[in-house]
């Protein structure tokens, strides 16, 4: 997965964000969710139907759809494998920030059509 540099420069000297220790979960598939998340630092693992899909870092967003869908529950696991501090960002300051930093938005839509083209070739590679 290519890292969203922009995304963490906006991220990086923030005071708020939250702590998961390794083996946490994160996000919990089928889960409902209000809030999408970029990594400040640490390494989560992505699983769907149990099946690790991806590994992601510092800079990487991640249940970014939940702010985009209409409460649809979450696709995938998101579970830490280092201690990870995670920005949380609600729909409130998600629509701030497009309309302030369009860049970020540009990047969210990079990063859905990323992993919509990885999932597609996972799937195709059976």
């Amino acid at each position: 997965m290519s890292k969203t540099k922009s995304a963490i420069e906006i991220f990086k000297n923030t005071a708020s964000f939250e702590t998961f220790a390794p083996g946490a979960t994160i996000i919990a598939e089928g889960s409902a969710g209000k809030v999408m998340y970029v990594i400040k630092s640490g390494q989560v693992e992505l699983c769907c139907a149990g099946k690790v899909i991806d590994t992601l870092g510092e800079g990487d967003i991640l249940g970014e759809m939940s702010l985009l869908e209409d409460d649809s529950p979450r696709s995938a696991t998101a579970k830490a494998i280092t201690e990870c501090h995670m920005v949380p960002i609600d729909e409130r300051r998600f629509q701030f920030l497009i309309q302030q930093t369009p860049f970020f938005a540009i990047e969210v839509m990079r990063i859905m059509a990323h992993r919509l083209r990885h999932m597609n070739a996972m799937a195709t590679a059976k």
